[in-house]
């Protein structure tokens, strides 16, 4: 792919940019601290459960309002899931805080180069409002001027209010993601696409 027809890039954040440190011991710490004692295999399970809500339903946490009922929700359907006759509620920010991001190999390097070629960047992603704040965690903040949570992927509108914020014609565009809903969402907005790894998507530009 040639730079010379590139503006901007889009890219995706869970899977491409970040990946998740596993929860589950802080998980069964929480419980175990409010009398719940849980063996790991349910602990995953009540996990499993709460990922298949939040993918669900991440679009509703794009506020402080969404996002708090948001957490206190998948807190519900884990509990639930583990059999723990707990109060989401209370239990909503514990779980939330046993949620930790590392990034991916090659990632900072890349981001470095999209940057030294020119090219502007956002992140396009189906987070909640907390998605800033993993950005900053994560020390990727610096790369990304534009940020847009909620984009319900695999509809196009998240990637095209990046590129309206961009100033940059969808034609001229690339989102980079790692999953079939970046592909359908990168299609519907008229960009072109590449499969995550990012070090690997941006390895052919010249």
């Amino acid at each position: 792919m040639n730079v010379a027809g590139l503006d901007g890039v889009t890219i995706d954040a869970f899977g491409t940019l970040v990946t998740l440190r596993d929860p589950i011991p802080a998980l069964a710490a929480a419980l175990a601290e409010r009398g719940v004692a849980r063996d790991r295999e349910v602990v995953v399970h009540g996990f499993r459960a709460e990922v298949a809500h939040y993918t669900q339903h991440s679009a509703s946490g794009h506020d402080e309002a969404g996002l708090a009922q948001l957490q206190r929700d998948c807190a519900g359907v884990f509990l639930e899931a583990v059999d723990a006759d707990l109060d989401a509620a209370e239990f909503a920010p514990a779980y939330a805080a046993a949620m930790h991001f590392d990034v991916l190999p090659g990632v900072p390097e890349a981001l470095r180069r999209l940057r030294a070629l020119g090219l502007e960047l956002a992140v396009v992603a189906n987070w909640d409002l907390t998605l800033g704040r993993m950005l900053e965690e994560a020390a990727l903040t610096e790369f990304f001027p534009v940020v847009v949570h909620a984009a319900a992927k695999p509809a196009p509108d998240g990637i095209l209010r990046a590129l309206d914020a961009m100033r940059v014609d969808p034609a001229r565009a690339l989102h980079v993601g790692d999953d079939e809903v970046d592909a359908l969402a990168a299609s519907a907005a008229g960009l072109r696409f590449a499969a995550a790894p990012l070090a690997d998507a941006i390895a052919s530009l010249t």
